[in-house]
């Protein structure tokens, strides 16, 4: 079947998605329409606190039962088979990822293991797991060690922004970080004869997405970062969610990743750079990419002033550690060769190239904001 699929243009999609201020008092609605009469929501303790009783009283007062399943903190193997041993009477129930994308990415986890309809509702826009198939896996230091899958995409995938625009605005910035990668990541897989997440070749459409949200970023970025620094819902807070969470996850899912993603696992196996966002680990990973991809000076010092007018940065020390080693880097370089989107890239990568890559993106990045 493999061979079959690696001929075709193949696209996913959520079911349905929604999203707006209030977006959350659908849910009732969502999970009778999905033929539930119940509800499992996985949240941890910080949004449990936020909004999770707000939403089970909703589920209440609508005559629908709910449970709440505690997440620990991080996407693991071991977390996925507890929570679902936690979950197994889940018949027709309905479950609910309520959180960010590792609280995300264990819901998934939970109702792939217990063949349920699955509800995304993303509390952060920190990153665009929400709308995919996608499971990324992690041990206990924090390290990405798999990616694993959903036999298919969330039924509905609802975004509230009045909760989006309540976190802090270091998570909105890391989910544009995450989604302005899209567009040289679709383009070296499609360029490079790669293949998407479906096993397929990627169709023009999802490079359009990914287009689209690099260009929406630049237009409507600056001034929806100002909004939510302030807590407002806007009209560049509402385009600039959409693109951070719809659009870069079906621009990467169906058009694949390439560098900008593989570095994820190289960089978080330095216990000095594991504890950044993924978002923040990918703003760096795609000035990588374009070093590698040996943009001009002029297109990287363009993208370097849009990642500054939205008060980002891109340098090793924006992650946690400004220097490394010999060995660190290294590893880096090793780890980031040993993810499977190191192949969608229009030339080979070896461990010295990379390893420079990373070390003239972190000298551009210190040129702009130190």
């Amino acid at each position: 079947m493999g061979s079959v699929l690696s001929g075709l243009r193949i696209a996913g999609f959520p079911g349905r998605y929604l999203q707006g201020p209030g977006a959350i008092g659908a849910l009732p609605h969502i999970v009778r329409e999905l033929g539930g009469h119940s509800a499992i929501v996985v949240s941890d303790d910080f949004v449990e606190q936020a909004v999770g009783t707000r939403v089970r009283n909703q589920l209440q007062a609508d005559g629908l039962a709910s449970r709440r399943l505690r997440f620990p903190g991080e996407c693991t193997r071991a977390t996925i088979d507890a929570l679902t041993s936690q979950a197994a009477d889940a018949r027709g129930a309905v479950v609910v990822g309520l959180g960010g994308g590792k609280t995300i990415d264990t819901a998934k986890g939970v109702a792939r293991a217990v063949d349920a309809r699955l509800v995304i509702m993303p509390t952060i826009a920190s990153n665009d797991s929400a709308t995919s198939s996608l499971i990324v896996l992690y041990d206990d230091s924090h390290r990405v060690i798999a990616a694993e899958t959903l036999p298919r995409n969330p039924d509905v995938v609802l975004v509230d922004t009045a909760e989006i625009v309540r976190a802090p605005v270091r998570y909105f910035r890391a989910g544009i970080g995450d989604a302005l990668s899209k567009t040289f990541e679709a383009r070296q897989c499609r360029e490079s004869g790669g293949l998407n997440f479906f096993g397929g070749r990627p169709p023009e459409a999802a490079g359009l997405m990914a287009d689209r949200c690099y260009a929406a970023i630049s237009d409507c970025g600056a001034a929806a970062v100002q909004a939510v620094m302030r807590q407002e819902c806007t009209g560049e807070v509402e385009t600039v969610t959409e693109a951070t969470v719809l659009l870069s996850g079906l621009g990467f899912e169906s058009g694949g990743l390439s560098l900008s993603h593989a570095l994820i696992r190289g960089l978080s196996g330095v216990p000095g750079l594991a504890r950044a966002l993924h978002g923040e680990m990918v703003t760096f990973g795609t000035l990588v990419q374009l070093v590698l991809e040996e943009r001009s000076a002029a297109q990287i010092q363009a993208h370097l002033a849009l990642l500054e007018r939205m008060g980002m940065s891109a340098t090793l020390a924006a992650l946690g550690q400004a220097t490394l080693n010999a060995q660190e880097l290294l590893t880096i370089a090793e780890l980031t060769l040993a993810a499977p989107y190191t192949r969608n890239f229009v030339r080979a990568l070896d461990a010295p190239s990379i390893t420079r890559a990373v070390l003239d993106a972190d000298r551009l990045g210190r040129s702009t904001w130190e």
